[in-house]
Order: C-alpha cells, then structure tokens, then sequence
C-alpha cells in the first residue's frame, strides 16, 4: 500500500490508447499489452493528469489523506 498516497487507478475498461501515458509527468503508466494500463504504483504523484484526458473516462485518483 502507499500510505495514504493518492494514485491513479484504471478501471478494466481501459481502450489502451495511451492518451494518458503521454501526459503523465512522472512516467508512471505505461500500455500492457495493447490491451491496458498499467500503473507504477511507486512514481505515481496522483497528479490527475491523466484523468483530465482519458477519453474513456475510466481513470480515477484514488487515496490520499481524506480517504
């Protein structure tokens, strides 16, 4: 676990189009497969970029000190 670490989560309806891997500052996702994405548990900030621009809207920010 993060200790209270916001993170990104992907739901499974991910289209893999890699919109968000491109925004993503710290290069914490990454496309598995050709089939989702993955998150680098430990370079994630929870920034929200890549909630902002997934097209599928399927990215969450989880974590964090209020939850």
């Amino acid at each position: 676990m993060n200790k209270g670490k916001s993170i990104a989560e992907i739901h499974k309806d991910c289209v893999a189009c890699g919109t968000c891997v491109k925004v993503c500052p710290r290069s914490a996702l990454s496309v598995f497969k050709g089939v989702g994405v993955v998150v680098d548990r430990e370079k994630c900030i929870g920034c929200g970029k890549c909630a902002k621009v997934c097209p599928a809207g399927v990215i969450s920010i989880v974590g964090g000190a209020s939850e």
